[in-house]
């Protein structure tokens, strides 16, 4: 029984080992959430003095906490303070959506907005001359956001800047002074984000357990605010990372010590009896 217990802690121990360690080789990933394995006792059904029969697996668990920020001079680098994810929409027409924190942003061929990953960022719908109010908050009215060359009235007329203030809004400047809403950021919110499903490339998908998405503008509610020029760095504590490192390799040696003892005393009785 006993090598049956310190084969559990050591494949606990290797499960810690290789969540710390995917901490640790993320720690300058854009927006990544680090991840905390979460151990629970096995107990023998049977009952008696000897009731311990080691360890399992309960989850492992993201830690949604808020990274560092970092400045740049890109107005579509954006990061959220607070909570709320942007809404990205994968290639094709019928491109699923997902959730994402890294606000890397860029502009493709066909002027689409678009992350990392090739998705294109979702915007709410809001009056273009109008106070920036989404005019749906609902899935179904979503939107890519398309950045134009020229004033859609008037194809002489040049963009001259885009802006994106705290709610998410996006304006076009062009070069005769007017100005356009191009949209309003379509931020997410979750009743339970922690069951979110990781997709990689810091974005998630929603579940049956997290809820279905709740859409709105930034700096409202349950949404924080979007920070043009700014991206959210890994939250991962790399100092905390490699002392949970040394207490995941210490922990694998002392189970792996408890097997070494085992068979010791195991091949002391076989000796011992023949």
């Amino acid at each position: 029984m006993s090598f049956y217990i310190s084969l559990t802690g050591l494949k606990g121990a290797q499960t810690d080992l290789s969540v710390v360690a995917n901490n640790v080789a993320n720690v300058s990933s854009i927006a990544f959430k680090k991840s905390k394995a979460a151990f629970g006792d096995i107990f023998a059904s049977s009952g008696g003095p000897l009731g311990g029969n080691g360890v399992r697996l309960i989850d492992v668990n993201q830690q949604f906490t808020q990274g560092t920020l970092e400045t740049t001079d890109k107005t579509l680098d954006l990061a959220i303070t607070g909570e709320g994810f942007f809404t990205v929409k994968g290639l094709g027409t019928n491109g699923s959506v997902s959730y994402t924190r890294n606000g890397s942003f860029s502009v493709d061929k066909n002027r689409n907005v678009v992350d990392t990953t090739g998705s294109r960022l979702q915007v709410l719908p809001t009056d273009p001359t109008g106070d920036g109010t989404p005019t749906s908050t609902d899935a179904a009215g979503l939107i890519d956001l398309v950045i134009p060359t020229v004033h859609p009235d008037d194809a002489t007329i040049q963009l001259s800047s885009i802006s994106i203030d705290e709610t998410g809004l996006v304006s076009a400047t062009f070069a005769d002074g007017s100005v356009r809403n191009l949209g309003v950021v379509a931020m997410a919110s979750f009743p339970s984000q922690d069951a979110l499903r990781q997709e990689g490339d810091a974005h998630w998908s929603a579940t049956g357990a997290s809820g279905e998405a709740v859409y709105g503008a930034g700096n409202n509610g349950l949404f924080g605010a979007v920070r043009s020029g700014t991206l959210e760095r890994s939250n991962v504590d790399i100092t905390e990372e490699l002392v949970a490192l040394i207490s995941a390799q210490r922990n694998f040696q002392a189970n792996s010590k408890a097997i070494e003892t085992a068979n010791n005393m195991t091949q002391t009785i076989i000796a011992l009896r023949a």
